[in-house]
């Protein structure tokens, strides 16, 4: 039961490390050290993407889940939970550089907008 509740409790953490990398830029309206720990994650993310790695989160999840008695997954956690929402076909090398596009440009204008707001207060 312990080993499932941790494998749980890191799914969580994953999803809500993919929720900061793909939102997080948004963050620095309101609290200006933002990016300095935005900024590492996304870059992360970017690179877990373009290079076809796996994320550490994902392994130790699937090694809980096998402690718990459970079946880990084989793939990624994007690959696994998120893909089957968005692209039932599964996970290829250029789904993967499309995901990293998006990071950047969600990121890109999310910065920009704070950039723009800051500009316009002064």
């Amino acid at each position: 039961m312990l080993f499932r509740l941790a494998a749980d409790a890191v799914l969580l953490l994953h999803l809500g490390f993919i929720v900061f990398v793909l939102l997080g830029g948004l963050l620095a309206l309101r609290w200006r050290r933002a990016p300095l720990l935005h900024l590492p994650a996304a870059a992360w993310g970017v690179y877990i993407e373009l290079s076809g790695g796996l994320c550490p989160l994902t392994p130790l999840e699937n090694r809980l889940r096998a402690l718990a008695g459970q079946a880990g997954f084989e793939g990624g956690f994007i690959e696994h939970y998120l893909l089957p929402l968005i692209y039932p076909a599964g996970l290829t090398r250029d789904t993967q550089f499309v995901l990293a596009g998006v990071v950047v440009i969600v990121n890109l204008l999310a910065y920009g907008f704070v950039l723009r707001r800051r500009c316009m207060r002064r």
